[in-house]
């Protein structure tokens, strides 16, 4: 509840402004170590808590039973949850020609390639990693001094609307193209305060579609 209250609107997100709904990491983190924590270790149990957690109930159990799964090595994962999984790890994920095995291998030589590049050795049976000492990175913070103060329907098709007046120092147009024939790309050009801001190109096919028609962000304060 009190991750929900604090964390659960959202600011980058159009679609979680105002509203119990949330795909940044900061409240999906805390569910994950929710489940880690209160899970003790336990699989199935970890699993459950990140998942009745809510919010991105998909991805937080999967990354929490897959930081735990790391921890106890994949032999120790239980065969409750591994039965059905191995059904499917041949098979390619939809739009490309990569499965879940090839995912493994992937991974596994990516790592490997890591350890190499920073001085770690590889063997047969054993690698060898080189302790770096941590280092601070530049914090970089999303969406700096921007705040939602308004979320407007306008309900309206783009060849009904000349404009649409704002007071603030940005804003995002939300939306979709809608056409019988999946391949058409409408183009459109959008501007503030009468200067072009950018032409974008809007699929109609649902897959490759601009979830957010326009946005702008960085304005100067004032009416637009």
């Amino acid at each position: 509840f009190e991750c929900e209250k604090k964390w659960s609107s959202d600011i980058g997100c159009p679609d979680g402004v105002f509203v119990p709904f949330n795909i940044d990491a900061t409240i999906n983190s805390a569910y994950i170590l929710i489940g880690l924590l209160y899970g003790e270790g336990d699989f199935s149990r970890t699993l459950d808590i990140a998942t009745r957690c809510g919010q991105d109930s998909d991805c937080n159990p999967a990354s929490a039973a897959g930081i735990l799964g790391t921890m106890i090595g994949y032999n120790a994962i239980p065969e409750r949850w591994m039965r059905n999984l191995r059904e499917v790890e041949d098979l390619n994920f939809a739009y490309t020609d990569i499965s879940l095995n090839r995912t493994y291998r992937l991974s596994y030589e990516q790592a490997l390639e890591g350890i190499r590049r920073n001085g770690g050795l590889v063997t047969d049976q054993q690698v060898e990693i080189v302790c770096q000492n941590p280092e601070p990175v530049r914090f970089e913070q999303s969406f700096e001094g921007h705040y939602p103060i308004e979320r407007r329907s306008v309900g309206k098709e783009l060849r009904e609307l000349s404009e649409i007046r704002f007071d603030g120092i940005g804003a995002v147009l939300t939306g979709s193209v809608r056409c019988p024939d999946e391949s058409y790309v409408a183009e459109v050009t959008f501007s503030i305060d009468g200067q072009p801001v950018e032409r974008v190109k809007l699929p109609a096919l649902y897959r490759t579609r601009r979830h957010e028609l326009f946005w702008k962000y960085q304005l100067p304060e004032g009416e637009h």
